[in-house]
């Protein structure tokens, strides 16, 4: 079938709109018609270098949409179910899977090309064959699950990234107990997720870290209770201790994808607090912390990968505190876009401009 795609060409380019050919369906896998896609920073990642993916491929991971078709042997989903993608397939038989820990999933991101372009080229979906820069795909049963729901797929799509990464690195990996105190380095689409997990947690303090006022007003919004503007002389570190007699935050979450932020976050936690690094930096990127400080001060540095999530139960779990009005992904819609302003989005990204933007197909 012919579909319209955003090709990744290279870093530093922009992605130019094309007429593809999608095949149909083999065995285990489901065609996908998108409802929207959202705009993540991993993608950004990719445009600009920090992420070594080559091109020519498909961007996008973030979306939802409606199975239109599956091929022989699919038994999780038929034709008509709404369902959100995620960019880390799920197998279920893996030394990973079996022990509940599916975001390590030893399958792995990549998937065989789906899309011919009008030379014959085949080109994929650079992260779990999502291609969610793309009107349709054909994927794995493995990376989709359904969600029965009134939601607009426009805020569904948000939860197969953004906001599972951000709520799940509170919820699922830091586990924050209520009562906590939090901070949150970068309130974009990932951090006021992140915020909003920490609400819904119950922690007693979060403060919201950015250099952009209007990012920190959102973020008071959806439950911060306190928020710092990095930058401009002020340091976010010396800050964030001042409001907790200057012992430091219980819990620390870097989600922007820098050492340096990282580094801020190592220094905001307490004693026995808990480092969350959370945002994707370049592969070589290292955090050089005092040796004699982790020890002393027995502080916990954790990785987080897409939030810790069981996606098979996160993603109707949070469908659900979206229904019950506990989740806002409304709020952090910024623009709804069409996929020829794909490149204007991530321009608008950049900036620091917008929470999400969202392709609305």
């Amino acid at each position: 079938m012919k579909v319209k795609g955003a090709i990744f060409v290279g870093q530093g380019s922009e992605m130019p709109l094309e007429d593809l050919e999608l095949t149909d369906p083999g065995v285990g896998e489901v065609l996908v018609h998108y409802g929207a896609s959202g705009l993540c920073h991993s993608d950004l990642s990719v445009l600009n270098g920090t992420l070594p993916i080559p091109g020519p491929s498909i961007l996008g991971h973030e979306g939802a949409g409606t199975v239109e078709a599956v091929g022989p042997g699919v038994e999780k989903v038929k034709p008509g179910d709404t369902v959100v993608v995620s960019f880390i397939p799920v197998c279920g038989q893996c030394f990973h899977c079996v022990r509940g820990q599916s975001q390590l999933c030893e399958v792995g991101f990549f998937a065989p090309p789906k899309f011919t372009r009008s030379d014959g080229a085949m080109v994929g979906g650079a992260l779990g064959g999502c291609a969610t820069f793309a009107e349709c795909t054909v994927i794995h049963e493995r990376s989709v699950v359904k969600v029965e729901t009134d939601v607009p797929v426009e805020q569904l799509a948000l939860i197969g990234c953004g906001v599972t990464t951000g709520t799940g690195a509170v919820l699922n990996t830091a586990k924050v107990e209520p009562g906590s105190t939090v901070a949150v380095i970068g309130c974009g689409g990932v951090g006021t997720a992140a915020i909003q997990g920490a609400r819904i947690a119950g922690a007693s303090m979060i403060v919201a870290v950015d250099t952009v006022q209007s990012k920190l007003d959102m973020a008071m919004k959806l439950g911060a209770t306190h928020g710092v503007l990095a930058g401009g002389g002020q340091d976010p570190v010396t800050a964030v201790k001042a409001l907790t007699q200057g012992r430091g935050v219980d819990y620390a979450f870097e989600v922007i994808g820098h050492a340096a932020t990282l580094t801020q976050a190592y220094n905001m936690v307490r004693r026995r607090g808990m480092v969350v690094a959370v945002g994707v930096p370049a592969f070589d990127a290292l955090l050089e912390v005092p040796i004699g400080d982790l020890i002393f001060g027995e502080k916990i540095i954790q990785g987080s990968l897409y939030g810790s999530a069981q996606v098979s139960w996160d993603f109707p779990r949070l469908v659900g505190l979206v229904e019950s009005g506990q989740l806002d992904l409304n709020a952090m819609v910024s623009s709804t876009i069409s996929l020829n302003e794909v490149n204007d989005g991530f321009r608008a990204m950049q900036a620091g401009e917008v929470i999400r933007s969202v392709i609305s197909y």
